[in-house]
């Protein structure tokens, strides 16, 4: 394959990177390209968490390593400098012979953080530095520079701005589109967030079930008191994925290995710290409105997708976003980033500006 500018193969890196898309887990999404005297001689990407990372990879694919030697590499990440799961990259680079590496971005991680380009230019090969994302790595990226998850709220609504029908009773909103693009959604979060309420009426698994990942979503649920949950109620508990139940009250029953109970006086700070500390990158909050308006009031949230359907259940609805105790919000904080159609129903999806 031959193509013509530097931009042209650091292309051809972000697209090999979107090939690991939901199995990286906690890494990265990275994609690499080694180029000689003008032709692609292998390309690769990170295929999942605890893999190879994308520039082993792309060695692997050459029909001889020798032919490394005096190649330049396009990655879109800057090769790690640490021992993890694999050794680091960059030394392997300068041990092959790599002449010149072409880097999309740094690493935020500070495991990394520029370690990995002093290993290269110790070695002696060249280091250009693009400053550029290809769109990937969004919450990777927001975790390292803000240290704490990547936030969004998430909700379905009526045009007259119901989430629900009556009290105690689910109500289906949407249609079969919606329900497909939220369980991708889903599938691009590694905590999922809702209420006791949410629970105890929809029932919901948390779980992505439409797309194949490398591991499911930490489930968590606000709860008030633990202890009158029966597991044998809800589907919720009949999966060995991880779950924390976030917790008023102290608990005093024996729990299944798989369920976390933490006591606490529980705010989205303090929910957010907890995910900080554990390394979750970002965090999908579904539910319900109470909970939203407390995120939303709080200033953490980041992102708001909501999926708009063409119905209208009146006065006995439970509002979107409801918390009659808690002042305004400014509602100029985010902006309109998309909208699409999904069959009968509408999506926006908002960022913080």
């Amino acid at each position: 394959m031959i193509l013509i500018s530097e931009q042209d193969y650091m292309n051809l890196a972000f697209e090999m990177a979107e090939k690991g898309k939901y199995q990286t887990w906690t890494n990265p999404l990275v994609g690499a390209v080694i180029v000689k005297n003008n032709v692609v001689l292998a390309k690769g990407y990170h295929h999942q968490f605890g893999a190879a990372h994308a520039e082993i990879d792309a060695l692997q694919h050459l029909d001889d390593l020798k032919q490394a030697r005096g190649a330049t590499m396009y990655v879109s990440l800057e090769p790690c400098s640490h021992f993890g799961k694999t050794p680091p990259c960059a030394k392997k680079l300068a041990e092959v012979g790599i002449k010149a590496v072409v880097v999309g971005q740094k690493d935020p991680n500070p495991l990394v953080a520029g370690r990995g380009l002093q290993i290269l230019r110790d070695a002696g090969i060249e280091i250009k530095v693009l400053n550029q994302t290809g769109g990937l790595n969004v919450k990777y990226n927001f975790f390292y520079q803000h240290q704490r998850p990547y936030v969004n709220v998430k909700y379905a609504m009526t045009l007259d701005g119901k989430i629900n029908q009556q009290a105690n009773q689910r109500s289906i909103i949407t249609g079969k589109e919606a329900y497909q693009d939220s369980q991708q959604l889903r599938a691009e979060y590694q905590a999922i967030l809702v209420g006791e309420n949410t629970l105890k009426v929809d029932h919901p698994q948390l779980t992505v079930r439409q797309i194949a990942v490398y591991q499911q979503p930490w489930r968590m649920v606000l709860i008030r008191d633990v202890d009158q949950l029966k597991v044998e109620d809800y589907a919720f508990f009949k999966t060995a994925d991880p779950i924390l139940l976030l917790t008023s009250s102290v608990t005093r029953r024996q729990w299944p290995n798989n369920v976390e109970v933490i006591s606490d006086r529980w705010t989205p700070n303090k929910i957010l710290t907890l995910l900080a500390k554990r390394g979750i990158q970002s965090v999908l909050v579904e539910g319900g409105s109470q909970i939203h308006a407390e995120f939303l009031a709080s200033g953490l949230v980041d992102e708001i997708n909501v999926y708009l359907a063409p119905r209208i259940y009146g006065a006995t609805g439970l509002p979107a976003i409801f918390n009659p105790t808690q002042l305004p919000y400014q509602s100029n904080a985010y902006q309109l980033v998309e909208k699409m159609e999904l069959g009968p129903d509408m999506k926006f999806r908002l960022r913080r500006v």
